[in-house]
């Protein structure tokens, strides 16, 4: 038994695994951006902190839980024949086409989660468009009751607005509905919007820096359905 009654996710480092979604995609971009200057593209990886012999992000990155917008205000200064609006637009751009990788069977586990007659919603400091192509890509968009982008008009992470557009959008109270994700970004929402915030361990936090801020994490999204079983009763408020 649950007392929960709808479910809202996060998108990069939840549903997809953030490091070989974005990984590869970061080293092609940074290429493109900067017109194969092998030495601007180096500046604009350390600017993001990431690795692209690696091919992945540090976890302080700002790539990983900020917007799009803040992402183009960070290396527009090393582009300055771009504006910082034409780059977020050039960065939603060339993120639509992103390969996505599934941290899990995604049309097994959220179609899992819709059979148990719960709503389903997904915020993300992505666009909106991003985030529809990504699912449209997932074959899962049409599991969703609600999904916005940074740009949809209700804010961004780790502000609550998104989460609660969500929680009025299904009629729901955000104490009885669960916002999973894998940043501290995430959980700072959740924990703002009065939802519970479950941790997810396939973006770059590790369980240590997500367990304080957490009810639960959980090694990907997969472990939902046992966690909705034996444990969602227990909420901690936020202190």
């Amino acid at each position: 038994m649950t007392d929960i009654s709808a479910v809202i996710f996060d998108k990069d480092g939840t549903l997809f695994d953030f490091q070989k979604t974005w990984g590869g995609w970061a080293a092609a971009t940074l290429d493109t951006l900067a017109g194969g200057d092998r030495a601007l593209a180096d500046r604009l990886a350390r600017a993001m902190r990431y690795d692209p012999v690696a091919q992945r992000f540090a976890p302080d990155s700002l790539v990983i839980a900020g917007t799009t917008g803040e992402v183009a205000h960070l290396l527009q200064p090393l582009l300055p024949h771009f504006g910082v609006d034409q780059l977020a637009d050039e960065l939603n751009r060339l993120s639509c086409d992103a390969p996505q990788t599934p941290a899990v069977d995604l049309p097994a586990c959220l179609g899992g989660l819709r059979a148990r007659g719960l709503p389903l919603g997904l915020v993300t400091n992505d666009s909106e468009a991003g985030a529809r192509a990504h699912l449209h890509g997932a074959g899962v968009a049409g599991l969703f009751d609600f999904i916005a982008g940074y740009d949809s008009g209700y804010g961004a992470k780790p502000e609550p607005g998104q989460l609660l557009a969500f929680a009025h959008a299904v009629g729901i109270a955000p104490a009885r509905i669960a916002m999973v994700g894998d940043s501290l970004h995430d959980l700072a929402a959740a924990r703002a919007a009065g939802m519970r915030a479950v941790g997810v361990l396939t973006g770059p936090a590790t369980q240590s820096v997500l367990a304080p801020a957490a009810d639960v994490v959980l090694p990907d999204i997969g472990g939902l359905p046992g966690w909705l079983d034996s444990g969602a009763r227990v909420f901690r408020k936020p202190v």
